[in-house]
């Protein structure tokens, strides 16, 4: 399984059209709310609206950064 994090500009945009891309390829998406931002918080209201449709999981900078400290290569 190939997993994707999605963070960027334009919530309601460019993440929101990245993560259903990713979805419809079969990705395991994780959107980090945190680290997408907007021009408004009426936009920003896509990580509660749409990304869930979308996301496997939605999460904070804090549990990525713990996530990746834990892999050990």
């Amino acid at each position: 399984m190939h997993q994707l994090i999605v963070i960027g500009l334009l919530a309601n945009t460019c993440v929101v059209s990245t993560a259903r891309f990713a979805a419809e390829l079969g990705y395991e998406v994780t959107v980090v709310k945190d680290a997408t931002a907007s021009y408004s918080d009426e936009m920003h209201t896509a990580l509660d609206v749409n990304i869930p449709n979308y996301a496997n999981v939605i999460v904070t900078t804090h549990h990525v950064v713990d996530a990746l400290a834990s892999v050990h290569t």
